[in-house]
């Protein structure tokens, strides 16, 4: 099944939810109706767009649709997959020049973060890559165990430590493990719930010391793994991620299963932060990364 294809199935709920609200509107377009953008700016809200985006994407539309006289639903449509798929970074990909390279995964529990690794490791495990999953959530009992079954199916290197343990030493004995081996990429697991906020920060600025003093110069990836289920509340959880780990990328998991499928363009809004992998199913390849024009036109075409 091919990448369209295959976001395209993956998006079936978020689709239908979508498409009917904004198909809907667009299917009464005829150019002099008053009310339209009105119609279409609340169908873009109620879809978890956002609201700033939603009035953004309308007013550019009016734009385009002056400038290029539409006048069916078509063309409307047409010009509504151009300005969304205009909104969102495209073809971010990550960076893994260096040998090795570190992927900190980072998120609150519950949203799919060490499932997510796991796809990460078998996806570039299958492209040739040598990889090592360093355990760092020993928060929680069955992470490490989790992992470590990833890492199995993957083929991937693990290091772990005993439950209750520092994951900043976790990380530390990761890296010295991957110089010696010749590994390409790291990726750390850490913990998504501590005992307040502060503590879970403190953790992370730990690790985040531990890779600078011994990686200087490797590229560094730090990706928030984000439950598109959880909407609008999600990003008030990801705004704090960003202000403490300095995120470079979101790993947007079971879009598959949601009917608001707009939080892609509110996580841009109000985060800044390029959606670089969406998880649209259950299965090892089903972790894809992001295209917006594939995206857009998966949802409204």
């Amino acid at each position: 099944m091919g990448f369209f294809e295959k976001i395209k199935k993956g998006l079936a709920k978020t689709k239908n939810s979508i498409s009917a609200a904004i198909n809907s509107t667009i299917a009464a377009y005829t150019g002099e109706n008053d009310d339209f953008y009105d119609d279409l700016e609340e169908a873009l809200i109620l879809s978890d767009v956002g609201a700033d985006t939603a009035v953004k994407a309308v007013d550019q539309l009016r734009d385009l649709a002056d400038r290029k006289g539409y006048r069916g639903a078509d063309g409307v449509r047409e010009g509504m997959c151009e300005v969304l798929a205009g909104m969102l970074p495209s073809g971010e990909t990550l960076d893994l020049s260096t040998k090795p390279s570190v992927i900190l995964v980072v998120g609150v529990n519950g949203v799919g973060k060490t499932t997510t690794i796991g796809k990460l490791a078998m996806l570039f495990g299958n492209e040739g890559k040598k990889v090592l999953l360093a355990a760092g959530d020993t928060f929680r009992a069955a992470a490490a165990e989790q992992l470590t079954v990833w890492a199995e199916r993957a083929g991937a290197d693990i290091v772990r430590h005993g439950e209750g343990s520092d994951p900043a030493a976790v990380v530390f004995d990761a890296i010295s493990a991957a110089k010696a081996r010749g590994t390409d990429i790291i990726i750390i697991d850490t913990a998504g719930r501590l005992h307040n906020k502060s503590n879970l920060m403190n953790e992370l600025n730990k690790i985040s010391r531990v890779i600078d003093r011994e990686l200087p110069d490797a590229a560094r990836e730090t990706l928030l793994v984000l439950d598109a289920t959880t909407g609008q509340n999600g990003l008030t959880q990801a705004e704090a991620f960003k202000d403490s780990a300095g995120l470079t990328g979101i790993v947007l998991t079971k879009l598959d299963g949601t009917a608001k499928g707009g939080i892609v363009f509110a996580i841009n809004e109000r985060l800044g932060v390029p959606v670089k992998f969406v998880g649209v199913g259950e299965q090892a390849d089903d972790l894809i990364p992001f295209d917006s024009r594939d995206f857009v036109e998966a949802l409204l075409k």
